[in-house]
């Protein structure tokens, strides 16, 4: 697990929503990987991110908007405890999340997001406190995977927007990391390196 942005830095951090969409769809066709989605305060606008870009359907394979917390554990199979330990505003969850969308709809890539947008609090957190996670091919317990929790400023819509742009941003950086690593590891072994 690993921390994220908090505040006005998340952004930068992600980059441009409609590019990492593209680039993330780019990378996974390149791969012949999929993706699925499980969201909470998005409400869809995640999918909706994805599916804007022509030829989605070659990588995209669905979502899970699981609004309600008891969705969560009965559709995406959150633990229960968990739940209601913590409460559905937590970096577990949305690991759980991620992994359980990721079996659910039989994808190598599950992206979540869970948070609260406003206008009020929610299970004690406070407005703008939002995790987003990825779970992928490697990922063999429900716990494991990257996930970034945030702070966020502004209204609601801003902090939904910024909430699409920072799952695509660790998505695309998690991608964009591993072929680095697997173009050097190739390199080494033509050229005779260690």
């Amino acid at each position: 697990m690993s921390g994220g942005p908090a505040g006005a830095d998340a952004g930068a951090w992600a980059g441009d929503e409609a590019g990492g969409a593209a680039e993330v769809l780019r990378l996974l066709a390149e791969r012949g990987e999929t993706l699925a989605v499980a969201e909470s305060l998005t409400g869809g606008l995640v999918a909706a991110e994805v599916t804007s870009v022509p030829g989605a359907s070659r990588v995209f394979r669905g979502s899970v908007t699981a609004y309600a917390t008891e969705l969560k554990r009965e559709v995406l199979g959150v633990d229960g405890e968990l739940l209601a330990a913590r409460g559905a505003v937590d970096g577990e969850v949305a690991l759980q999340m991620a992994a359980g969308v990721r079996e659910l709809l039989g994808a190598d890539w599950g992206l979540a997001t869970t948070g609260v947008a406003g206008p009020d609090p929610q299970d004690g957190q406070a407005v703008g406190t939002v995790f987003v996670a990825v779970v992928g091919p490697g990922s063999r317990l429900r716990s494991e995977g990257n996930v970034a929790g945030l702070r966020l400023n502004g209204i609601r819509t801003e902090i939904r927007r910024e909430s699409v742009r920072s799952v695509l941003g660790l998505l695309l950086r998690q991608l964009s990391g591993e072929r680095v690593r697997n173009e050097r590891a190739q390199d080494t072994e033509q050229n005779g390196g260690t």
